[in-house]
């Protein structure tokens, strides 16, 4: 309720509504609602309970008024409005109980305020001034407690090369090794197996939120995303076949803004469609992990997206990475791929098809089913450098004369090149 204001908040969630349980009550807050510029309407007859049942399935208001008359716990009450109110909401409660114990505790508990009925006009209006003083009032944001965010898209050059697995193999490192609160967003609408690699079931959520951008805020992302581990969540979908996606990509957008805000690190499972119809996606993307196979194919559809990328995200780093190789069976040499495409391979993970079927018997992501493998290796090594690369980028930010990180000084090049030659 009365949490920390948080960047991004929901710019389209309602002022203000009331749940009251008398028409005394609701005489003083319409006329007050009205003149405040709010739609009288939202003062509702009802209770705690009912703001509670309303508030489960619907995005909470900036000042929310709730009726204590008819709680016969209001404390325990509290608790359950706080567990559907999203952080932010300034709420004041009005009751009959005239006692200080149960004022502190209330106030303890995250309300704003407690006004005894009947309610007085004076009074209630001087409560919601100050309501919105909280929302006029400077947020002061400590820079300590707040954490560098990372947002990774893997995009396979083409279907089958492996970005999925790669992808959620990732998701599951950062979450599972590294502790970092991790969302996997998978972005293939129709087809996507982000779900089924963790052995979940996708839900709704994705298609929810393409359907009604507007409904995107914290709340939402908290019940929509399903929960793969501690700190790893998943959005995914399996639209149906027969239901085109008809969207502008706003949707995608807004949830990346709400993932920065609750996560430390965002994993997009990237398709090349949706790469091409929404290249805003990537406008704030940190690392580009471009996954390909040493095939003829596979180089020239590196070269243009290499190019589409130089010219649309510049920002973002990238790393290549070569998936499914086979030593001295590639359709082209590590040489004259990287020649084609004017680019080091920063990774090379090996085939291993039994490793993948293991994978799929456990129903578990790559990494996690087959940590002991050379493939599985590498991708920790992928995992590590796109760590080293989101903690370079957050070093200048804070500031001269603070010491680098010891992932920092590492010089993934050099590494990388003496991996290259002990290969050969």
């Amino acid at each position: 309720m009365n949490a920390p204001w948080k960047p991004g908040h929901n710019p389209n969630r309602e002022s203000f509504a009331a749940y009251v349980c008398d028409d005394a009550s609701l005489d003083v807050l319409r006329p007050l609602a009205a003149d405040m510029g709010w739609a009288p309407e939202k003062c509702v007859r009802g209770g705690l309970r009912t703001a509670v049942q309303a508030l489960s399935v619907s995005s909470s208001p900036a000042i929310l008024v709730v009726d204590l008359s008819e709680s016969g716990d209001p404390l325990s009450d509290i608790n359950a409005l706080a567990e559907v109110c999203e952080p932010g909401t300034v709420v004041i409660a009005i009751g009959q109980v005239n006692d200080v114990r149960l004022y502190r505790d209330l106030l303890a508990n995250g309300i704003h305020d407690y006004l005894l009925k009947p309610l007085s006009s004076a009074l209630m209006r001087d409560a919601l001034a100050q309501a919105q003083g909280v929302f006029a009032a400077p947020r002061l944001v400590d820079p300590a407690s707040v954490k560098p965010h990372t947002t990774t898209a893997v995009i396979g050059t083409r279907g089958g090369v492996g970005a999925s697995t790669l992808a959620t193999s990732l998701a599951w490192l950062f979450a599972s090794e590294h502790k970092q609160d991790t969302a996997l967003l998978d972005l293939d609408i129709h087809f996507g197996t982000g779900a089924l690699c963790l052995d979940l079931e996708p839900g709704r959520g994705l298609t929810d939120a393409i359907e009604s951008p507007s409904r995107i805020d914290g709340l939402f992302i908290e019940r929509a995303m399903i929960r793969a581990g501690d700190h790893l969540s998943i959005l995914s979908a399996e639209a149906p076949m027969n239901m085109p996606l008809l969207t502008d990509g706003a949707a995608f957008v807004q949830l990346e803004d709400e993932f920065r805000s609750a996560f430390e690190h965002t994993v997009i499972d990237l398709p090349r469609n949706i790469l091409i119809n929404f290249p805003h996606v990537l406008s704030d993307v940190n690392v580009v992990v471009l996954t390909t196979e040493m095939t003829l194919a596979g180089a020239r559809d590196a070269i243009r997206i290499l190019s589409w990328l130089r010219s649309n995200a510049p920002h973002a780093q990238v790393q290549v990475v070569a998936n499914r190789v086979i030593p001295g069976v590639t359709e082209i040499g590590k040489a004259d791929f990287e020649a084609s495409i004017e680019r080091k391979i920063a990774f090379a993970i090996p085939f291993d098809a039994k490793a993948a079927a293991h994978a799929a018997k456990l129903g578990q992501t790559f990494a996690e089913a087959n940590r002991a493998t050379k493939a599985g290796a590498a991708l920790r090594d992928l995992a590590q450098a796109v760590r080293a690369t989101s903690l370079r980028e957050a070093e200048p930010e804070a500031g001269a004369g603070e010491k680098t990180s010891l992932l920092g000084k590492f010089d993934w090049k050099a590494l990388l090149s003496r991996k290259d030659k002990a290969t050969a």
